[in-house]
């Protein structure tokens, strides 16, 4: 027999509709028990309807106003198609895993300049910037600009107070020679230094200081120093040097012979770029005539580094050699009163140097060579002194061919070995300009440019 259904009309259970809640209200205990354990108790049909105040609608919670509501008929949030409590929601969805926001990129560079006080009014402005870009987007970086809001305000205090007061022109002077201090602005007399590039003969951009007695590229014998002004360009500089270091040379190296045929003179010159540096000198070096040549010790020969008797024999030989280098370029036939009158100062002056070494007081071993020598220049001069008196060219050869045959000869070479010089006798360049040494040469220079 089959079971009749229960009172009211038959509504089957929609699959898809999740369980309903059950009413927060009790059961009347009087009512009839219901036929269906899952169907809702039936309610007053003169009662206000009953609202779930839980009860949340997809978006949101629903309409208090029921299906009449402000905003349509539906009110603004619609219910449960079946009446009762409306679709669960299960969340919002999954929202991303907290991110911290960027950091302000320009409250770094603000935090930079203000550190190293670079640019200090830009590190400011940077510095406003940022905390206003910050406050906008809300990013992060307000300690960092703040920080180099402040340190670029100390900056610009310091600058300003340098500016007034004057320091910062000598924090600028310090700065350069600090920069200039592996250049030929740091080389001193006396110095051996080796240059970065392949060869000495091209342009010296700058200078690694060695030590002389060493394999070195260069030895400083001189500096010229230059006058303050304006750069007086390239020409006028190079004329300087020229003068200058063959002039310089045999201060230095007062001993000529030492100086052999493989030693030139150069010249480290200050160019446009350097002289705005305050490169105000003339640098004079010895270097080797191979451009990858290099020399080995210390050329320096002067009253620093020879004995007493050394120093006394080579000034008197210099003094001769000076008067010798100022022989006229036309000969006696061209012009016969120079030449006489060049005759008479050069037997002058060997008179002179050899009272000079006959009055000296020379140790037992170096004695009777020097005397040998004094009486050689004694003649010399007297063969000088008849030249200065010849009438034509052919008596003033007679005498000048005797008399040069006493310079550089057997007596100076002796006495040279009993005083511990050099005894190789020098090649001398006809073509040189002036000064002593023979080394010739010259011609080329390095200009400085650091």
């Amino acid at each position: 027999m089959s079971i009749p259904p229960p009172p009211g009309p038959h509504q089957p259970q929609d699959p898809y509709q999740p369980p309903q809640p059950q009413s927060p209200y009790p059961q009347d205990p009087f009512a009839p028990p219901s036929q269906d354990p899952f169907a809702p108790p039936p309610q007053d049909p003169y009662a206000p309807p009953q609202q779930d105040p839980y009860a949340q609608g997809p978006y949101g919670p629903v309409n208090p106003q029921g299906p009449q509501g402000p905003m349509g008929p539906m009110g603004p949030y619609p219910q449960a198609p079946y009446g009762g409590a409306p679709y669960p929601v299960w969340g919002q969805g999954y929202g991303p895993f907290g991110r911290p926001s960027p950091v302000n990129g320009v409250a770094i560079a603000s935090l930079v300049l203000g550190l190293l006080c670079f640019l200090p009014a830009v590190g400011l402005v940077l510095g406003i910037i940022a905390l206003v870009q910050i406050r906008k987007r809300g990013e992060r970086g307000k300690g960092m600009a703040i920080a180099g809001s402040v340190l670029s305000s100390v900056g610009l205090a310091l600058w300003v107070l340098l500016l007034a007061t004057g320091s910062s022109s000598d924090f600028w002077d310090g700065f350069k020679e600090g920069a200039s201090g592996n250049s030929s602005f740091s080389l001193a007399k006396g110095d051996c230094f080796d240059v970065p590039g392949d060869t000495f003969d091209e342009d010296v951009y700058d200078v690694d200081e060695v030590a002389c007695s060493g394999e070195h590229d260069a030895e400083v014998f001189a500096t010229v120093p230059l006058s303050d002004g304006g750069f007086p360009g390239d020409d006028h500089v190079t004329e300087v040097a020229e003068d200058k270091c063959y002039a310089l040379r045999g201060a230095y190296a007062m001993d000529p012979w030492a100086l052999t045929d493989k030693v030139d003179v150069y010249y480290l010159t200050p160019t446009a770029d350097s002289w705005s540096w305050g490169d105000r000198e003339i640098t004079c070096v010895f270097a080797n005539v191979d451009e990858k040549g290099t020399l080995t010790g210390s050329l320096r020969a002067d009253e620093t580094t020879l004995d007493a008797h050394q120093f006394a024999f080579l000034k008197a030989m210099s003094a001769v050699d000076d008067v010798l280098y100022e022989e006229p370029e036309e000969y006696a036939e061209e012009d016969l009163a120079s030449n006489r009158t060049w005759a008479g100062d050069i037997g002058d002056v060997t008179g002179d140097q050899a009272d000079s070494l006959g009055t000296h007081i020379w140790p037992t071993d170096v004695r009777q060579p020097v005397a040998a020598l004094v009486k050689d220049m004694r003649d010399a001069a007297k063969e000088w002194a008849a030249a200065a008196k010849a009438t034509d060219a052919d008596g003033f050869y007679e005498h000048y061919d005797t008399a040069y045959e006493y310079v550089d000869g057997d007596t100076t070479v002796t006495a040279r070995e009993a005083l511990g010089l050099a005894t190789t006798v020098p090649t001398y360049d006809e073509d040189s300009e002036s000064g002593s040494g023979g080394t010739g040469g010259g011609d080329s220079d390095s200009g400085l440019d650091v």
